[in-house]
């Protein structure tokens, strides 16, 4: 009698997990699917550059049907958008950051503001793919990354309007300007040593002597700025 139960409870489990394997299997599937297009919008940019970003190209790198790439986004452009939101630095691990961040804004210093700019600096420097959408966006005007610059200023600016503040009664008149110039540093060096490999001011940021120096510079110029400012945070 026993065994008999025994037997009617297996039938029981594997009944309701044919049930729910229909269910969950798609499911499964799709988001891995989606996840491999979106790789495989990375791998293209890599190997053939933007222009290369065409549906057979995608479905062919990342092994599955074309028609997918209508079915789970709707056409080329959202999945390429898809995947530049994911690889932007601001609006995908900055942005994360900044969201920390603005939850306790009043401790929000020097040091936290190096940390990010010497973060997105190592981002920068070794992600292909996110260089090929730097070069892409300076290089050519398109809607959608327009759309994605905007966006990440809207993530900056929430930034700025923190901090900004701390600087109003000192000497540092030009917070946006100095951070522009060590963001834009750092997507020029970056893209430069990348590019050719070449040297730049003797530094090759290749090497770890190199970037740590470029690591080092970020450090002392923002501690300089604070300095100036006469804002100790």
């Amino acid at each position: 009698m026993a065994n008999r139960k025994k037997t009617e409870t297996e039938k029981t489990i594997k009944k309701e997990e044919k049930i729910r394997k229909p269910t969950s299997g798609p499911l499964r599937d799709k988001t891995r699917s989606m996840a491999r297009l979106v790789a495989a919008v990375g791998k293209v940019i890599q190997r053939t550059g933007y222009a290369g970003l065409t549906a057979s190209n995608i479905a062919l790198a990342a092994g599955l049907d074309k028609k997918l790439i209508w079915s789970y986004f709707g056409g080329v452009d959202n999945l390429v958008e898809e995947f530049i939101r994911q690889k932007d630095f601001w609006k995908h691990a900055a942005n994360g950051m900044i969201s920390d961040l603005l939850k306790e804004s009043e401790n929000i210093g020097q040091k936290q503001i190096t940390e990010l700019l010497q973060n997105q600096f190592e981002v920068v420097l070794k992600d292909k793919a996110l260089q090929k959408i730097i070069h892409w966006e300076i290089g050519e005007k398109n809607k959608l990354l327009r759309d994605l610059a905007d966006n990440r200023e809207e993530i900056g600016e929430a930034l700025f309007e923190v901090i900004l503040p701390d600087f109003e009664k000192g000497n540092v008149h030009n917070l946006r300007g100095r951070l522009a110039l060590l963001i834009g540093g750092i997507y020029y060096l970056s893209l430069h040593a990348k590019a050719n490999g070449s040297t730049f001011c003797g530094l090759d940021i290749l090497n770890d002597a190199g970037k740590n120096e470029v690591q080092t510079a970020i450090h002392d110029l923002i501690e300089l700025t604070y300095r100036q400012a006469n804002v100790k945070k």
